[in-house]
């Protein structure tokens, strides 16, 4: 690692959530999983109408740090968007279930958490629709904000294909 301060190391612990980023194999799946699972425990219950300013609050910060915590870790491996470093995917994963409390809280929830999760790693491997470029953006910001994007494309996919299915 380039450079051995405490503060850089401390923060790409955070970055690469400890050995999920370095030592697991398909690193963005693991932070995806951990995601999902921080939104099952801590988020779930916030999203919804009545405490959407909760929900909506806890995940601008966490992109916020996302932010900073990225850039530092990227200073800090010395490359560009290392793909050790998944807290981009965490943090964006709750994004995916955005209004979809209606239907995570019925008995074929946990079919709509799956299908959220695998619609995210598609939008986030493939990268379709210029999310692509949105790496290219520096730092942290470019770590962080096509992951965003993508959970937002996978969000409105669920919601259609949830939609598509009701109709039927």
């Amino acid at each position: 690692m380039k450079g051995s301060g405490i503060f850089g190391k401390l923060l790409t612990a955070v970055a690469t959530l400890g050995p999920l980023g370095t030592r697991m194999p398909a690193p963005g799946t693991w932070g995806s999983g951990a995601g999902l699972l921080f939104y099952a425990v801590v988020l779930y219950r916030f999203n919804n109408m009545e405490h959407w300013a909760t929900f909506f609050a806890w995940n601008v910060i966490l992109i916020a740090a996302a932010i900073g915590i990225c850039t530092v870790a990227e200073k800090h491996l010395a490359k560009k968007d290392p793909g050790e470093v998944i807290f981009d995917e965490f943090v964006a994963m709750p994004l995916v279930y955005i209004g979809a409390e209606s239907f995570l809280r019925t008995t074929s929830g946990w079919i709509w958490f799956f299908a959220g999760f695998v619609l995210f790693r598609l939008f986030d491997v493939l990268k379709p629709l210029g999310i692509k470029k949105l790496q290219d953006w520096p730092g942290g910001l470019g770590i962080v904000v096509d992951d965003v994007v993508a959970a937002f494309a996978s969000c409105l996919v669920l919601h259609v294909a949830h939609w598509i299915v009701l109709l039927f």
